[in-house]
This record gives structure tokens, C-alpha cells and sequence, in this order.
């Protein structure tokens, strides 16, 4: 932790001492949040998001708060080691032409339904999904969404490793399913709130639920399930790249585990002695020994780490670099010529061809090893992994 700041409200922890006013305000507000319990965390890639800060962890007891878990509910990282040494760059070239004509990207879909098989089991849920208003309307067009990658900041990137071995990552959500989830029950929120008096959470941004009223209980069955659908989602993708890469090298091609862990949600947790509800909005899970995943940017290194269980972060990390600038100020101050002369000199397939690309430039970010540095009473460092090649949504 880098330093404690005390308020009218509970106290902040921060793991960084560089907090933009957006995102202060935001974090002062969950400090005064009447459900708040404990302290707030807030991790070293913070920056401004809708109600509370991207790179924030909330305590709650008795409620639920959907603009905690933001709209891309079930967001989160996949990555697996693969037992190549090297590729070269023509190689690479094909294998990212053959997975781009796999994978829809940004807002395209698979034009045919990709099966009941490839979404969330309702068994292993515990409840019927299509007893759920969001998720039974959605359900259609989710099955062309599974396998998809999205845009903004989601990506398929192949990495070379500190540990030697070829590495491949994927950041994907649960794509229009989870914004659909947020935006319903966050409208839910702000006029059941409003209806009992309750002015704070609409003025903030943060409109709770009460977890156990029926509509509390409706958005956290339909947000399990786009954690889930999201989860499927990264599996698949990383199932149709892992075989672009059987094909190409046939018997010399194998990997390992493959982790997929989430970094936008709400789960119900014990810290400190009690249940809480624990809401990681840009955020990653950090129990001890848990592997997890935290990307830099295009142009940086990103690493495979092994969680501490430190309770002051409610057991969190960073869940990647964190932005430094908005995309609108990224594209209208960064220099295109520069910023292609920077991938290029690292000899890295890049993404950033035309101005609007530029939002995602690895200048837009933060400093992914001080990022790493702030954090170190947080998570281990497993392995440091180097872009080669990289795809955008």
C-alpha cells in the first residue's frame, strides 16, 4: 500500500499516488456510501469510470450495486503457455490472418449461432437462465456474440516469454449480453432508490440493490451468468486460436493450462470476519496462490502472477496498466507517426494504423512496471511476457 487517506466516511487505501480529480471525486463517493463497509481499496491502474473508478474494490453488506461491476460484467483475461520456443515473423504474419478470419471483431458477430454447447450450463449455475428477463431476451443473439472479441481495449496477443516459451492472451468480455445486464438493473436501481427516498445513489452513480429483494436477486443471477457466458466466450476464442496454431505446426504444437480469470464483478465474500458483498470493477482476484493475469499495453510487457491473499485489497491486483488518458484525448495529442515508430522499432505486429487507433496506443497508458511496482505486497510475479503480435477489436 502506498499510503491511507482518512475521511468523513471510511478510510481509502491506495496503491498508487496517482489519482486524476475524476476519479478522486468517485472514490470519495464510495467512501460515503451508506452501504459501504470497511475501508475502499483502490489499485494501481486506477482512472475514472461511470460511478466508481475503473481499478476500484468495494465492500458492501446487504446490497449490490451494479455500476460497481460496470457494463462489461465478466471482462477478464485468458492466457496459456505454449511449448514453442520461437516463431517467425512470416509465420506469425499467417497465424494472425487465419485467426483474424475465426474471430469477429469489434462490433461483428458469427453470422451462424455457435450452439446451446458453447454458453453457460444452467446446472452448474443452480437456476434456470431463461427464468431471467435480460438473459432470455438476449440469449439469441448471444450465441452469434460467443467466440467474439469486442473492442475498445480487448485484444489477442502472442507473447514471448521470460520463461522462454511462445505465450497467447485474450481480453474479452461478455459482450452486448453484459451491458444489456447493467443497463437494466443499474435504471432498476436509480428508480427503486429514488421511490424509497434515496437520493445519493442516483446523484453518485451508485444505485444499489437490496441482495436479498427480488430484483437484488434477479440481477445477481443474470450477472453470474454473463460471468460465465464471458468466461465461455475467452474459452472459445482461445480454443480457435490454439488450433490456427495445431494446424500451422502440427506435432510440434502444444500448450498447457489455460487460465481465464474475470476482473469485472461482485461476489459474495468473507474479509475481516464477515460476509460481504466484494465488488472488483477493474479489478482482479488475488487469493494466495491464485494465478492471475495483468496485461500492459501493446507496446509493453504483461505478466502471469500469483496472488499474496493480502486483506487490505480484499484480496485484489491491478487488473492491467490502467489508462493515463481518455480515448478522446489520446486521439486528439498523440502523434500517429510516433507512436507506429515506437511499435515498429520493437519490432511488434501492431494495431495502430489510422488516427482513431490511436486510442489505444501504448502511450494512452500507464507505466506498466511501476504499475507492477506499487503492487508487489499484492501479487507475485510468475513470468514477464513481450508482445510479438497483437489484434484489436
Amino acid at each position: 500500500m502506498i499510503k491511507k487517506i482518512e475521511t468523513d466516511g471510511l478510510d481509502i487505501l491506495l496503491w498508487t499516488d496517482d489519482i486524476e480529480p475524476g476519479a478522486y471525486r468517485q472514490i470519495l463517493n464510495l467512501a460515503r456510501h451508506p452501504y459501504a463497509r470497511k475501508h475502499i481499496a483502490i489499485m494501481p491502474d486506477c482512472h475514472e469510470g461511470f460511478g466508481m473508478p475503473i481499478g476500484g474494490v468495494l465492500a458492501t453488506s446487504g446490497v449490490i450495486i451494479p455500476n460497481a461491476v460496470g457494463v462489461d460484467i465478466g471482462c477478464g483475461m485468458s492466457a496459456v503457455k505454449t511449448g514453442l520456443s520461437g516463431i517467425n515473423k512470416n509465420d506469425l504474419k499467417k497465424i494472425m490472418s487465419n485467426i483474424r478470419e475465426l474471430i469477429p471483431l469489434g462490433f461483428k458477430h458469427h453470422k451462424k449461432s455457435q450452439g446451446d454447447d458453447r454458453m453457460p450450463e444452467p446446472d452448474k449455475l443452480g437456476f434456470d437462465p431463461f427464468e431471467l428477463p435480460v438473459v432470455s431476451r438476449e440469449y439469441d443473439s448471444a450465441l452469434h456474440q460467443v467466440g467474439t472479441l469486442g473492442g475498445g481495449n480487448h485484444f489477442i496477443e502472442i507473447q514471448k516469454g521470460d520463461d522462454g516459451a511462445i505465450w497467447i492472451m485474450v481480453h474479452s468480455g461478455s459482450r452486448n449480453i453484459g451491458k444489456q445486464v447493467a443497463d437494466y438493473y443499474n435504471k432498476k436501481a436509480v428508480s427503486i432508490n429514488r421511490s424509497a427516498g434515496h437520493d445519493y445513489g442516483p446523484k453518485t452513480e451508485l444505485a444499489w440493490l437490496e441482495l436479498d429483494s427480488d430484483t437484488g436477486q434477479k440481477y445477481l443471477k443474470e450477472m453470474k451468468y454473463c460471468i460465465e457466458f464471458a468466461m465461455c466466450n475467452r474459452y472459445l476464442m482461445m480454443e480457435r486460436i490454439v488450433g490456427v496454431f495445431d494446424d500451422f505446426f502440427g506435432s510440434q504444437f502444444s500448450y498447457g493450462e489455460i487460465i481465464n480469470i474475470a476482473h469485472n464483478y461482485a461476489a459474495i465474500e468473507k474479509h475481516f470476519g464477515e460476509e460481504l458483498v466484494i465488488h472488483r470493477k477493474g479489478a482482479t482476484k488475488a487469493t494466495k496462490g491464485l494465478k492471475g493475469i495483468i496485461p500492459g499495453s501493446q507496446g509493453t510487457r504483461s505478466y502471469i502472477v500469483e496472488g499474496k491473499g493480502n486483506p487490505e485489497s480484499f484480496e485484489s491486483c491491478s487488473h492491467g496498466a490502467g489508462r493515463v488518458m481518455g480515448r478522446n484525448q489520446a486521439i486528439r495529442t498523440l502523434n500517429l507517426e510516433e507512436e507506429i515508430r515506437r511499435l515498429d522499432k520493437l519490432d511488434i505486429l501492431h494495431s495502430i494504423r489510422s488516427k482513431n487507433d490511436l486510442e489505444e496506443a501504448p502511450s494512452a497508458y500507464k507505466n506498466i512496471d511501476l504499475v507492477m511496482a506499487q503492487q508487489s505486497d499484492l501479487v507475485d510475479i510468475i513470468t514477464g511476457l513481450s508482445p510479438l503480435a497483437v489484434i484489436k477489436g
